[in-house]
């Protein structure tokens, strides 16, 4: 994804709508690591994921306790499990390969966002941001919660036992915290409402280093980058931060107590501040200076290139596009609804948003063909040019002349076993990853057989039914189609282009051509017939009468 080399003119990043998705109401959308499939919770609380290749649905997990619209979706590493919650309250783990669930948990508040710890293959930990609470780790093997700090204590010195129960206990009332592991899943970096980046040892319950914000206004947004360098938070300020991660990627534990121990001569909350100094740099800031307004869903590109931003106003869709220099270089501009989350693709230029109406929009670059790629001598031309002619052009040469000497070593052994890594990737190869579905095909009731039977019957008995299947009159009969239990099936619609939709128009006037042509034959053969009626051609039946 090295734009430079793509196309010097032009970024790497998604231009137009390219198609759109549809099944039900859908509410939130993620990728899984590899960008192979993409799952969508539902506001009926059932759960879809698709073939990202195909567009084709993979598989629907419908949970019969849920029944309320899903707020997020998270995929573990290696893709083997998804956590689903709800606005019930619920958290659901599922087990993707199966469809079966693994285990479900009922919380006191609602979670806004869960996400599942990214350093375990088969993690069964969960962090967890409910609405009006503290961010929670979610223990789905013994059923237990963790409560995290979200301000620095007093006597950072003295620890409060963790407050572990069966169901974690509601606080006072505040604005919801934002909260993220990092990438190895070690830490969790929190953003409460006092514009404060707390960074917690989950394990131990320990506040072990404090980034303020500038501003300090409260935090609603934080993820971290795919490559872990890089941590963006969105406040209610209006402004999209990006911080430099100072941290190694291993051992980060370790390193921070080293980071404490190295500073002498403060103490508490100053000490902490000293500490996170080391461990988060302020990189850019990003907003709109003319329209201040609010950002939604806020995410890095799979490369960590591009940053991105949806437009919190009502009634419009617009994504706004960053590099990582600073400068505003794309507004990508949808339909008239209002967007409620995005996610951009792993590896391809490719961003999804959801908007309110429940569509799933795929944003992809627009290419333009270029010729010349297929062939290196060939040379694209504006307008004709007279073309001058060579003495020698045509000359034949010997064949000695046209050998070459080869650089390429024909002795030398290929490497057939070593596979490169990918560079989008962090997977461990020993680690069997889920990458594809299969997709799972509806079939087709008897009914709907015997109509299209009917409607391939019509088409090749008249003429007339060839121009109504053009005009798109029949066409209406077979779309959305219904399935034994009444469900509707995914659809998704590509827009046609130019080229198919002249080829259409050409044979919707071949076939009216063709019909005018059939009825003034058959109306002239029929005035033929009158009229040898008229003038005796009757005679022979009449002699026959008498």
């Amino acid at each position: 994804m090295n734009a430079p080399i793509i196309d010097p003119l032009q970024g790497d990043f998604p231009e137009v709508i390219e198609e759109y998705l549809e099944h039900g109401v859908i509410k939130c959308v993620a990728f899984n690591h590899r960008g192979s499939l993409l799952a969508a919770g539902c506001a009926d609380g059932s759960c879809v994921i698709w073939d990202f290749e195909t567009r084709g649905i993979a598989k629907v997990l419908r949970d019969n306790d849920c029944a309320a619209a899903i707020t997020s979706v998270s995929w573990s590493k290696y893709g083997h499990r998804l956590l689903v919650s709800a606005a019930d309250k619920s958290l659901t783990l599922w087990d993707v390969s199966t469809g079966d669930k693994i285990a479900r948990t009922t919380l006191q508040q609602t979670p806004l966002h869960a996400r599942l710890n990214p350093g375990l293959s088969s993690p069964s930990l969960c962090l967890a941001c409910p609405l009006s609470s503290a961010p929670m780790i979610v223990d789905f093997e013994i059923g237990c919660t963790t409560l995290l700090p979200v301000c620095v204590p007093e006597m950072p010195d003295v620890l409060a036992p963790p407050q572990r129960s069966k169901c974690a206990e509601s606080g006072p009332p505040f604005s919801p915290a934002a909260a993220c592991f990092n990438k190895c899943g070690d830490l969790v970096y929190v953003g409460n409402a006092k514009g404060e980046i707390l960074i917690v040892d989950y394990k131990s319950v320990r506040v072990l280093a404090l980034v303020p914000v500038s501003g300090g206004s409260a935090v609603k947004n934080i993820v971290f980058s795919r490559d872990g360098k890089y941590l963006l938070t969105n406040s209610h300020d209006r402004i999209i931060r990006i911080y430099e991660n100072l941290l190694p990627a291993k051992d980060v534990l370790r390193s921070l107590e080293d980071l404490g121990k190295n500073v002498d001569g403060v103490d508490g909350v100053e000490k902490m501040k000293t500490v996170g100094s080391k461990c988060l740099t302020l990189f850019r800031e990003f907003q709109d200076l003319v329209t201040k307004m609010h950002w939604k869903a806020p995410c890095f590109s799979g490369d960590g290139e591009w940053v991105v931003g949806g437009s919190a106003c009502k009634g419009e869709h617009k994504i706004y596009i960053w590099d990582r220099a600073g400068h505003l270089v794309k507004i990508l501009e949808g339909p008239k609804e209002a967007l409620i989350d995005l996610a951009w693709h792993p590896v391809h230029p490719v961003i999804v948003s959801v908007s309110l109406t429940g569509l799933v929009y795929i944003w992809a670059k627009d290419y333009t063909e270029n010729w010349s790629a297929f062939a290196p001598d060939f040379k694209e031309l504006e307008e004709n040019e007279e073309y001058v002619e060579r003495e020698d052009e045509f000359d034949l040469m010997p064949e000695t002349g046209k050998v070459k000497v080869s650089s390429v070593n024909e002795d030398e052994e290929v490497d057939i076993e070593t596979v490169e890594k990918d560079a989008f990737s962090d997977s461990d190869m020993s680690v069997e990853e889920l990458r594809y579905l299969p997709a799972e095909p509806i079939p087709d009731t008897n009914e709907e057989q015997d109509e299209l039977k009917l409607i391939e019957a019509r088409i090749s008995a008249s003429p007339a039914s060839e121009e109504a299947v053009q005009n798109g009159h029949v066409t209406d009969l077979v779309s959305s189609p219904q399935g034994e239990m009444g469900e509707t099936r995914g659809k998704r619609k590509r827009k046609p282009s130019e080229k198919a939709m002249e080829l259409q128009a050409e044979k919707a006037k071949a076939s009216k051509a063709s019909g005018r042509t059939v009825r003034e034959k058959s109306r002239a053969v029929g005035d033929q017939e009158i009229d040898e009626s008229v003038n005796g051609g009757g005679d022979d039946d009449d002699d026959a009468y008498y």
